[in-house]
């Protein structure tokens, strides 16, 4: 199994949202890195959900229902997007500030290459998130 990051805008697409509609594709991703990662994953995959601008904290665990496919919001074969589903929110949110502050967290790519909006997690990496979420 691996591990992945997503980023969404609460006003745009919150973690609430996604746990109302049970099911989403992840569209809208145009960074080739981002892209790549999307491309990456595999059904079964665990995703933190990141809320970005607003609340700056992953708040939830979603996992990749259906490998990559042409993103239907474009007709550029460039793009593609998974089916994700929500698993289950965090006991605790796990805050950017308090990423930065993990010194074993140091290379996340959340940190490292903070406009990614789909990047990887090592199991190290999300072990020690979900310790700091008290999920253990």
């Amino acid at each position: 199994m691996n591990y992945w990051l997503v980023k969404s805008e609460p006003v745009k697409y919150s973690w609430d949202q996604f746990v109302k509609d049970g099911k989403t594709f992840w569209d809208g991703v145009r960074n080739y890195a981002a892209r790549n990662n999307l491309k990456a994953m595999k059904k079964g995959d665990r995703v933190l959900f990141y809320h970005s601008n607003e609340g700056l904290e992953i708040v939830g665990i979603a996992e990749v229902l259906k490998e990559h496919y042409q993103d239907p919001t474009t007709t550029d074969a460039n793009w593609v997007v998974v089916d994700l589903k929500p698993l289950k929110p965090l006991k605790k949110a796990v805050t950017l500030a308090q990423v930065k502050a993990e010194k074993r967290l140091a290379n996340l790519q959340l940190v490292r290459l903070g406009r990614l909006s789909v990047s990887a997690v090592t199991h190290d990496e999300f072990s020690v998130i979900m310790e700091m979420a008290d999920m253990k």
